[in-house]
């Protein structure tokens, strides 16, 4: 029987009741959400993770600036940069990230995982441990079934979306996701998984949601790759058995009051943080003159 748990707790009680994996009672509730054999969700899955990896590869190898111009080659830029900040692993994980997202933002196919503007963080993620590690993509699949765990609980208790909960319920919710996923693909126990994704949400409480002239661009791109970083460190972390203290669902009870809180000018909106800067209000005006001149022309045509 399929069940959607309230709660990480439950989760864990239930894998160790029935001696499942973490991921097989989300495949179950996959299945039975969806009316199909767990062999239909696998596929999915697989054209997900494909998706995912398609989107890194256009990001680096196509043409990637947005009609605003916010978004210019930037994760080419870091991909073939000389000056290696840590190690080629890590710049290829930022690229990566960088990569998926700015496809997002210049109208491509990603996988919103959760949500399309925190599109770049698990194809980042994944796409570099399975390099790294040489994995297979049967594992990278069940890492991400543990990952969409994560975010139906998420989900529950707090928010997903930027409008709801800020960029800690959104980038922060796929790092959590990612962060999680990374712990089960390298062998870490429940409890390692969980404490990742309970540290990854320390590290990402109250980020705010201020996109410049309200597009998914600014400063939504370069958090894609934060993220993604944060997420390998929290992984780090928390198969190093360090504790991140204050149990998972505690962590996610925090995010989620946290948001309630946030003021509605930092969920969204685009009135508050960067998007309220000079600069912000002087690309969103550009942007909004931009619009206006595309539909002049546009009406122009239809009468023609």
């Amino acid at each position: 029987m399929a069940i959607l748990f309230n709660d990480f707790k439950e989760w864990k009680a239930y894998c160790e009741e029935k001696k499942l994996k973490l991921y097989e009672p989300v495949l179950e509730y996959e299945a039975d959400q969806k009316g199909n054999e767990e062999e239909a969700v696998w596929k999915g899955l697989q054209q997900a993770y494909d998706v995912m990896r398609d989107a890194v590869k256009t990001g680096l190898e196509e043409d990637m600036t947005s009609r605003s111009g916010m978004v210019n080659n930037g994760a080419k830029k870091v991909y073939q940069n000389p000056l290696t900040v840590l190690d080629p692993h890590f710049q290829k994980l930022i690229a990566r990230a960088l990569a998926a997202k700015e496809v997002n933002s210049c109208m491509g196919r990603v996988v919103a995982a959760p949500t399309a503007g925190a599109s770049g963080i698990l194809p980042g993620t994944m796409y570099t441990l399975q390099e790294i590690h040489d994995l297979s993509d049967r594992k990278i699949l069940e890492g991400l079934l543990v990952g969409a765990g994560i975010a139906l609980i998420i989900e529950q208790k707090a928010s997903l979306a930027g409008a709801v909960g800020g960029c800690q319920a959104e980038t922060g919710s796929a790092a959590a996701m990612a962060a999680g996923a990374i712990v089960y693909c390298l062998g870490g126990d429940v409890d390692q998984i969980f404490n990742a994704v309970a540290i990854t949400i320390q590290c990402m409480l109250g980020l705010v949601c201020d996109p410049v002239a309200g597009l998914v661009e600014v400063p939504c791109v370069v958090r894609n790759a934060s993220a993604a970083a944060i997420a390998n460190s929290s992984a780090q972390i928390a198969l190093s058995n360090v504790s991140g203290v204050i149990p998972v669902d505690e962590c996610v009870d925090a995010l989620g009051e946290v948001g309630n809180s946030m003021e509605s000018r930092y969920k969204e909106t685009a009135m508050g943080g960067l998007a309220a800067t000079l600069t912000g209000q002087q690309i969103s005006k550009r942007v909004l003159i931009q619009d206006i001149e595309m539909l002049e022309d546009e009406d122009s045509e239809e009468q023609q």
